[in-house]
């Protein structure tokens, strides 16, 4: 019997296999001819096999994680194995602001909800607080926050949802708006003896700890994007009273919309101790001490399929750097990549230490008020004995210096032909290998890129750079110390290392950061004064330059290089490692506080460490378009070919980062 392939799902095929079938049993006739109504019956009863078997398909993918793309079904698949997918998060700002007021009353209290406008890019947003917050009169005035210890406000608004429990009906407390700020819902019950708003209760992840009468509550996510609180059954956690009231507040937000406003309007209630109204007797200004950062959208279906395996593993306790990679993407929302480096492989060695690096979905660096509530929340997770410590991200930035030639006969306009260059290595700056830990620039992929972006271009000569930056802290006597992870190439007449320009105690001119590399011959330093061509040619098998001396230089009036600081530091060519000694660094020519420092590398495959995250900065790029007389037949002997900056030579006396 032919009609066997049930595997084939294409219309097509399950038509032909049909016919198939008809062909071998003689009792039916005109099936083969389209116009006929046999043949109408057949594309009928295959349109019907097909969407059968598509539907048929469809539900079992669905069944299966890895299968699974509707999110309602990935939802469901993850809650099986106790994963809460994260919710849009809200932009936290920090503020302080002091209250003015001829109250008599010793405490005043901010109340929860509206406390700020703040405003980015012409766009007003709503900022509040989810509890109410209360702070002493002195001489007149109530100081909210400190700089150590700010108000914290959230981009959104508070709203308020009540519930009457009624056990006579299968009752279930479903929260309908699907922009909440889960981490902001606090939930009260009311049972018929208590006053007020009643009994605050917990919001708890498992239910490990727990006994009858714990006043808890669980979240989940439902259909639509939606939440539905869970409470406790008489056994697991303590069973809702009958008429008991519900009160559950949360905070409604614009999520990562909500980001970067930094200048803030006042528009906050306040109440006395007898819940009286208190009015300032001025304005209240606000001083902002973090601008509003971290606002982050609901969790995809992506980002669930990859972590909540992960979590799952790690049953809540941080163990595997994978532990720790699940954990802290569920209590840091904006966490793009962690690296975890256990405290035996640092250098020198650090044990019952775990050093966390994160780098943020928004911006570079994580803030120190970010940093300690990571901790405080990890603590729960971590094994005892162990120190966890959370060090600034360190980035490994990849950057070209190429020159690429074209046939001038088929360009219409240079500048979109560089744009598109541009566009195709920025394309390549997104794939997976790049822009995380451990990741990898592949030298030959970029060239090809290049190559192939336009017909009209004919090569490409490419220098590659790796560049980290050092944060400098002004005005103080610090040391330096920076790994980029791979061997760098050595120039013996120096110039290997290049910085941006900086100032420091005692010396008014920029100086800037560069090398000079001390070669050895046969086992013997060679001075530096030594003619570097001369040591090549004499022993050349046995010439290197493992190690150098950075120095600090400025220029003079005439343009002249002077040594400031002969011996300022050291480098290690094969290690990659730059160590600057004690420096009282004022200030630098960067923003931020940030001096740039950039090396060559010896191959051209740039590989981040562990604990490095690599990321190919294609804005930083130097993309240089080039005629190419040869091609364009504006020039058949060579002679205008070819120039020394255009070779792929590494052999460059400049001494700043330009």
């Amino acid at each position: 019997m032919p009609f066997t392939q049930f595997t084939n799902l294409d219309f097509d095929q399950i038509k032909t296999q049909i016919k198939d079938y008809l062909r071998a049993n003689s009792n039916f006739t005109d099936f083969d001819f389209e116009g006929s109504n046999f043949s109408v019956l057949i594309d009928t009863l295959a349109y019907n096999t097909y969407i059968n078997a598509f539907n048929a398909n469809l539900a079992v993918n669905e069944s299966f994680f890895d299968g699974a793309t509707v999110r309602e079904n990935v939802v469901s698949l993850a809650r099986n194995i106790g994963y809460i997918p994260r919710s849009r998060s809200a932009a936290k700002a920090n503020v302080t602001f002091s209250v003015p007021t001829t109250t008599s009353s010793g405490f005043i209290t901010l109340q929860a909800g509206l406390v700020c406008i703040g405003r980015q890019d012409n766009t007003s947003y709503r900022f509040s607080i989810p509890e109410d917050v209360t702070a002493a009169v002195v001489n007149g005035a109530a100081q909210f926050g400190s700089a150590t210890a700010p108000i914290q406000i959230y981009q959104g608004s508070l709203l308020s949802r009540q519930f009457l429990v009624d056990k006579s009906i299968d009752q279930r407390f479903i929260l309908d708006n699907p922009n909440i700020d889960t981490s902001t819902i606090t939930v009260y019950v009311k049972g018929i003896n208590d006053t007020g708003l009643g009994r605050e209760y917990s919001k708890i992840d498992n239910i490990l700890n727990i006994n009858k009468n714990s006043e808890i509550f669980l979240i989940q996510e439902v259909q639509d994007e939606r939440y539905e609180l869970l409470f406790g059954d008489g056994y697991f956690g303590k069973e809702l009273e009958n008429n008991a009231v519900i009160t559950v507040r949360y905070i409604i937000t614009d999520g990562d919309s909500g980001n970067g406003p930094s200048v803030f309007d006042f528009q906050g209630n306040f109440v006395d101790q007898s819940n009286i109204r208190v009015i300032p007797t001025a304005s209240v200004p606000v001083t902002t001490i973090q601008k509003a950062m971290n606002g982050g959208e609901i969790e995809n279906v992506s980002s669930i399929k990859y972590f909540a395996p992960r979590l799952y593993s790690a049953q809540y306790r941080a163990v595997t750097s994978r532990d720790y990679e699940a954990i802290i993407a569920s209590i840091y929302p904006n966490t793009e990549s962690v690296a975890v480096v256990g405290g035996e492989e640092l250098s020198p060695p650090q044990f019952g230490t775990v050093q966390i690096s994160i780098k943020p979905k928004n911006g570079t660096y994580i803030s120190d008020f970010d940093k300690q509530n990571i901790l405080n929340k990890i603590k729960q997770y971590s094994i005892a004995g162990i120190n966890q410590k959370i060090v600034d991200l360190k980035v490994l930035y990849v950057e070209l210096d190429s020159y690429i030639y074209y046939n001038n006969a088929q360009v219409t306009n240079v500048d979109d032909l560089r744009t598109n260059v541009i566009d195709s290595l920025t394309k390549y700056s997104q794939d997976v290998d790049m822009n995380r830990f451990g990741g990898r620039f592949k030298y030959s992929k970029a060239l090809q890129l290049i190559d192939r972006v336009d017909t009209a271009i004919t090569s490409n000569i490419t220098k590659v750079k790796i560049r980290r930056d050092m944060k400098a802290l002004i005005n103080q006597f610090a040391q330096y110390e920076l790994c980029f992870g791979n061997k760098f190439h050595v120039n013996v007449n120096g110039f290997n290392i290049k910085s941006t320009g900086f100032t420091i105690a005692g010396e008014s001119s920029t100086v800037y950061l560069t090398d000079a590399p001390e070669i050895t011959a046969g086992g013997n330093r060679v001075s530096n004064t030594t003619a570097a061509s001369q040591v090549f040619l004499s022993r050349p098998e046995s010439v290197s330059a493992t190690k150098g001396i950075l120095s600090l230089v400025k220029y003079d009036s005439n343009g002249n290089r002077v040594v400031v600081a002969k011996e300022a530091g050291t480098v290690d060519y094969v290690k990659g490692e730059v160590l600057l000694n004690t420096l009282n660094i004022t200030s630098t020519e960067k923003p931020n506080n940030i001096i740039e420092i950039q090396a060559y590398p010896e191959s051209n495959d740039v590989v981040g460490l562990k604990d490095l995250y690599l990321s190919f900065s294609v804005p930083n790029s130097s993309i240089n378009m080039v005629k190419d007389v040869i091609a364009s037949g504006e020039d058949i002997s060579g002679v205008s070919f070819t120039r020394d900056y255009y070779t792929s030579s590494y052999s460059n006396g400049a001494l700043e980062r330009k």
